[in-house]
């Protein structure tokens, strides 16, 4: 019983310390348009850094991350559709209409994902960290991608 909870344990407390972090680093460049998705694919890549570092084997979670990047790869273009088109409601709106879809969509593409490994005999052994690790980086690197894609069409129009 000890082991379970040292291992949810570990998990939250990651969790915390990268959520500090995340939300620190994303506070200062928040009005740095340029540098923005830059600075949340360089937090995926620290992110995956520490997956290594604890010794998660990158293709076991490989579905939690494709689910990450779905869900705030695309979260990210509604959540502005509904703040152009309505304000900061509309962004609040947009957001939970997207989260739904774009949370179910992740899931559809992770479920695929996690039914092909098991045919080809990859076994994940999903734990609290690896599986909150793995959308982590997921959803930072959906959010680079995104938010660096944003920037560039802003530079056209």
């Amino acid at each position: 019983m000890k082991k379970k909870n040292h291992t949810f344990l570990k998990a939250g407390s990651s969790l915390i310390i990268l959520s500090i972090i995340i939300l620190a680093v994303s506070a200062y460049f928040v009005f740095n348009g340029a540098l923005i998705g830059p600075v949340f694919l360089a937090m995926g890549i620290l992110v995956t850094l520490l997956i290594k570092v604890f010794k998660i084997d990158l293709k076991s979670i490989y579905p939690d991350m494709i689910f990450g990047t779905i869900d705030n790869g695309f979260l990210i273009f509604v959540v502005i559709l509904g703040g152009t088109y309505a304000g900061v409601f509309g962004a609040i709106v947009g957001g939970a209409a997207g989260n739904t879809i774009t949370d179910s969509i992740g899931g559809l593409f992770e479920g695929k994902i996690a039914e092909d490994l098991r045919k080809r005999k990859i076994y994940s052994k999903r734990t609290a960290l690896s599986t909150m690790l793995g959308k982590m980086v997921g959803c930072l690197y959906g959010a680079g991608i995104s938010l660096s894609f944003i920037w560039l069409i802003s530079l056209v129009f």
